[in-house]
């Protein structure tokens, strides 16, 4: 049987923020392998997070970011995020005060227009598809293949303008959505994104 050290199964805890038990039972598993037992954490830790999504998030915190051009500018964007919890226990840690504001400033680089899919416009999404299957179409590409065209683009529209779509500012290779089902894993709550707005100086005005 392999011989699992305390400070490794404190490693892993610090990496997934899962039990110490848990921890231990995975290094077990993968016979000592650091990488494999975080592997396995991870996987199981999301199919966990998957179950959490369905439950209510009456709890939570309304975070300000403040975005500064320079440190002795005053602030010129701000963002106002509802994020939401179970508990009024995880709302006050501050590994849920931290997911709040890496979510307000990613709002404030990313210019997010809605929070979900569903929440987007049908008029908006049946109008961005006519344009992109005139443009297949202009391109002389063939009738068959300008619906996976269009859902093609759709995806991309997506992952621009739609929140839990877009690629995390702080780490590329990952989603809001990602950030958010890793949080429910380590967090042990369903969290969720209710209303945000991001407002900059200027913006919005008659020029």
């Amino acid at each position: 049987m392999t011989d699992i050290n305390a400070q490794d199964v404190k490693k892993l805890r610090e990496a997934t923020g899962a039990g110490m038990m848990d921890c231990k039972k995975a290094l077990t598993e993968t016979g000592g392998d650091f990488d494999s037992a975080l592997r396995l954490l991870r996987e199981k830790g999301l199919a966990a997070a998957q179950k959490k999504a369905g439950r209510a998030t009456g709890d939570g915190i309304v975070y300000a970011y403040m975005h500064r051009p320079q440190p002795d500018y005053p602030p010129k964007l701000g963002v106002l995020l509802e994020l939401n919890c179970e508990t009024d226990f995880v709302a006050k840690t501050e590994q849920f005060e931290r997911l709040a504001k890496d979510i307000a400033m990613h709002i404030s680089f990313a210019d997010p227009q809605w929070t979900t899919r569903d929440e987007v416009p049908q008029n908006i999404i049946d109008d961005e598809s006519a344009i992109y299957a005139k443009q297949a179409k202009d391109s002389g590409k063939p009738e068959n293949v300008i619906e996976k065209i269009v859902q093609g683009k759709l995806e991309g529209f997506y992952k621009e303008r739609v929140l839990l779509d877009q690629e995390w500012i702080q780490d590329k290779s990952k989603t809001i959505q990602q950030v958010i089902d890793e949080a429910r894993s380590s967090m042990g709550e369903n969290i969720t994104v209710g209303r945000f707005c991001r407002i900059r100086v200027g913006e919005g005005k008659d020029a």
